[in-house]
């Protein structure tokens, strides 16, 4: 028979039963639509994680206190961006350090244990400029502002205190005294402790709540030839005298780390889909030999009208390739569909590798081809006359 013989006789299965084909062929279509899916959100995810890190650079570096050999907390030295700024391949530096006795409240009604988890930052004017953080309302510190009881909240700080945007009366109590909020930020990917943080400048920092002038997080960007270079001599250059009280680490490799953990994650959910992809054929399979039995008088009349064993073999396969190709198609397509939608409502580029859709395809044919290859080659064995005398 020609190919499209062999389609159209393979097809009739399927016409006269179109609600069990049709079940069955969810099953595949299930399966192939979780491979799909997993292999589209995971794909969309890296390059959201690669469009952020282009946006961000991945030439940041976070040198931070850390502790001392007695386990104390660490202090670095007032001059320490100075000496980091002085660093040939560092294009920038920035400081920011915390007020541990400033604790920030939305009004002095508040009771005093009601912190909410918020601190309170000294701040570099070129902070935003540093660690890529943007103003979701209102401006940054100035000039004028640093030297004034003015404050910029972080993102988690703002819905914290109930501020969605700022206005000219907008204030906030820190440490015991009212500061007007000129700005909200954004989430900072790079620099997350801002984001539950309240910044104010560091000269009022040091006037009015008793702030000592010592930093505790310096951010540097620097040459991405000389990252590494510059990595290795930041913990002496911050603190000669003991530069093992001083941590560095490079906020991108968190991003990296947790779009890792995300990666194992859909690697677990692939697991889930190829199981669910066997169920489905499975199901091919037991509808291909309940066709068989339900369909032995057409196999001897066939057969008795001259058809080959051949032939009959390649009917009953051709239909269970024809099954499984159709729940193939659905499912890829359904994956498809689930993945932009998501990638939409993230605002992700929706991304779907090419190998997915062929390899998901060539899998249902696949388990297609083993799913009916026993019933076939039964239906192939049956003898006219031992078919036609079934009732």
């Amino acid at each position: 028979m020609r190919p499209g013989d062999v389609m159209r006789v393979g097809a009739v299965g399927l016409r006269t039963r179109p609600l069990r084909a049709f079940l069955s062929a969810l099953g595949i279509a299930i399966g192939i639509a979780a491979m799909v899916g997993v292999v589209g959100l995971s794909s969309s995810s890296g390059a959201e994680l690669d469009r952020t890190l282009s946006a961000l650079g991945t030439n940041l570096l976070t040198v931070s206190s850390g502790t001392t050999l007695r386990g104390e907390a660490a202090q670095m030295p007032k001059d320490a961006e100075a000496m980091i700024e002085r660093i040939g391949p560092v294009e920038a530096a920035s400081a920011v350090a915390k007020v541990s006795e400033a604790k920030v409240y939305r009004s002095e009604q508040i009771p005093e244990a009601q912190t909410g988890g918020i601190s309170t930052y000294a701040a570099r004017l070129d902070l935003p400029a540093t660690v890529g953080a943007t103003l979701r309302s209102g401006t940054w510190l100035n000039q004028a502002t640093e030297r004034y009881p003015a404050a910029v909240l972080g993102s988690s700080a703002a819905q914290r205190l109930g501020i969605g945007s700022v206005t000219q009366d907008t204030q906030v109590v820190v440490g015991g005294q009212r500061f007007s909020v000129v700005g909200v930020l954004n989430p900072v990917a790079l620099a997350t402790d801002l984001d539950a943080g309240v910044m104010v400048g560091w000269p009022v920092a040091e006037e009015r709540l008793d702030f000592d002038g010592h930093p505790t997080t310096l951010y540097t960007r620097s040459e991405e030839a000389q990252l590494e270079a510059v990595r290795q001599v930041l913990a002496g250059t911050a603190n000669p005298e003991a530069p093992n009280e001083v941590d560095v680490s490079r906020p991108s490799d968190a991003l990296a780390a947790k779009q890792a953990t995300s990666q194992a994650f859909a690697n677990l959910l692939l697991g889930v889909g190829a199981v669910a992809l066997l169920v489905g054929g499975v199901g091919v399979a037991n509808t291909m030999v309940i066709s068989v039995l339900e369909r032995r008088a057409e196999i001897g009349l066939r057969r008795s009208l001259g058809a080959t064993r051949g032939q009959i073999r390649t009917q009953f396969l051709a239909e269970s390739l024809l099954l499984s190709a159709l729940g193939g198609a659905g499912g890829v397509l359904l994956g498809t569909a689930v993945t932009m939608g998501y990638a939409l409502y993230s605002g992700w580029p929706s991304v779907v590798p090419a190998w997915a859709t062929v390899g998901g395809l060539a899998a249902t044919l696949a388990i297609g081809a083993m799913a009916g290859l026993y019933p076939a080659i039964r239906a192939s064995r049956l003898s006219p006359t031992e078919a036609l005398s079934t009732p």
